[in-house]
């Protein structure tokens, strides 16, 4: 019987030809262009929202705020304007009493702001350090800014008050006297100042903790080590490192100070109160135009007076721009 025997190369694959190349896959027309279309347009999609929200209530307010600049508006015609131009600006500005408002508005800025920064510097400094209950004592800081501006513009109210108020009882007891803290033109700025310091200073000292709490630990080792004391440290350590920090919280307190309303509305209430006092000694910008606005009902003079403030918040931080670029500047 014949039996064929396989030859040593029976089982061996085929010679290899040129390797051809799967063809690439294809992805269809529609879905290429939506793809390219979600790469570029999810980035907008994204970040929309937020722009919708501010032209709805920041944008818009603020230009129809300038229309009715342009126009006499009466809050009991609201339907019913009257072309004006430029005359509700020539108003204002030669009002007196806008005058008056913006020398309070500033005066009582400085003196809220300058004391309430240094302060708010030191407590920062103090805790900074390990402290038992660090927790305990940073929510102690900032109750003060949790608490309402009618709360505490209230609360000091009957601190202040010529009759009876707390601060009289203790000036009375020392034998100082007693002062009519809102009637006078300097007392009447420092009781505003006072609520407007307590208010917030804990935030501010939170905001130079947080600052703090990032300057590298080898720059006090350092100096340190050649003999600088902890107010050295702190002056020649801590401080230039908190530039940008001071320089923001400057800012801010600025616009703050621009827009105090409640303080110096609240400080006696009623007709007193919404003129800045009995000779509009302690009458900010806030209150004059809720005088115009809201009491006297002439809206486009009271709209010419919320650009007016704008106006001078511009040329503050543009004071405040320079300001840093200098200390920039001057600190390389």
């Amino acid at each position: 019987m014949a039996t064929s025997t396989p030859t040593r190369d029976a089982h061996d694959p085929p010679p290899a030809g040129p390797r051809q190349t799967p063809p690439p896959l294809r992805r269809p027309a529609w879905r290429s262009r939506l793809w390219r279309f979600d790469d570029k347009a999810s980035p907008y999609a994204y970040v929309a929202p937020f722009f919708l929200v501010f032209g709805a209530f920041g944008l818009y307010p603020l230009l129809y705020t300038g229309w009715i600049a342009l126009h006499r508006v009466e809050m009991t015609g609201l339907d019913r304007m009257e072309w004006v131009g430029r005359e509700n600006f020539d108003r204002i500005l030669h009002d007196s009493e806008f005058w008056t408002a913006v020398g309070n508005t500033f005066l009582i800025g400085v003196m809220s702001t300058v004391p309430q920064l240094l302060v708010a510097l030191g407590l920062a400094h103090l805790l900074n350090y390990r402290l038992r209950a660090s927790a305990f004592w940073r929510t102690v800081v900032l109750t003060p800014y949790a608490t309402s501006v009618a709360s505490a513009a209230l609360v000091f109210a009957l601190v202040f008050r010529a009759d009876g108020g707390l601060l009289n009882w203790v000036l009375h007891f020392v034998g100082l006297g007693d002062t009519n803290w809102a009637n006078g033109h300097w007392t009447s700025k420092i009781a505003i100042s006072v609520i407007v310091i307590w208010r917030w200073t804990g935030y501010n000292a939170l905001i130079y903790l947080a600052a703090m709490q990032a300057v590298p630990t080898d720059l006090y080792e350092a100096a340190s080590l050649d003999g600088a004391s902890r107010w050295q440290q702190f002056r020649k350590v801590t401080v230039p490192s908190l530039r940008p920090t001071i320089l923001f919280t400057i800012v801010i307190s600025t616009i703050g100070s621009m827009q105090l309303f409640g303080e110096p509305l609240l400080l006696e209430g009623g007709r007193l109160g919404a003129t800045g006092g009995n000779e509009n000694q302690y009458e900010t910008l806030s209150v004059y135009l809720y005088n115009y606005g809201w009491n006297l009902g002439h809206l486009g003079p009271a709209a010419a007076v919320a650009w007016a403030m704008l106006a001078l918040l511009l040329l503050v931080a543009a004071v405040n721009w320079l300001v840093g670029r200098f200390v920039r500047t001057y600190a390389v």
